[in-house]
């Protein structure tokens, strides 16, 4: 199975719209366009097809632990 697949079924099965997928991209620091998103989801014979790359599906599922639980808490200093 292909980055291109894993995105694809994560698209689906968290329902979510190439516009979500760019801003939880944003949450990491991780700019990219909704055409280039959409590269990604293209056929592997369409000539605009993109293969995706490790560093944009880690990326995207860094940036999908903060959409969905949250940043990560700095822990706190004990002041004594």
């Amino acid at each position: 199975m292909s980055n291109n697949d894993i995105l694809k079924k994560l698209r689906v099965a968290l329902h979510l719209r190439n516009d979500q997928i760019v801003e939880i991209l944003k949450l990491v620091d991780f700019k990219i366009t909704t055409s280039e998103l959409g590269a990604f989801f293209r056929s592997e014979d369409h000539p605009n097809f993109k293969p995706l790359g490790d560093q944009i599906l880690r990326n995207f599922l860094n940036g999908l632990i903060i959409h969905m639980r949250g940043p990560l808490e700095k822990p706190k200093e004990d002041i004594d």
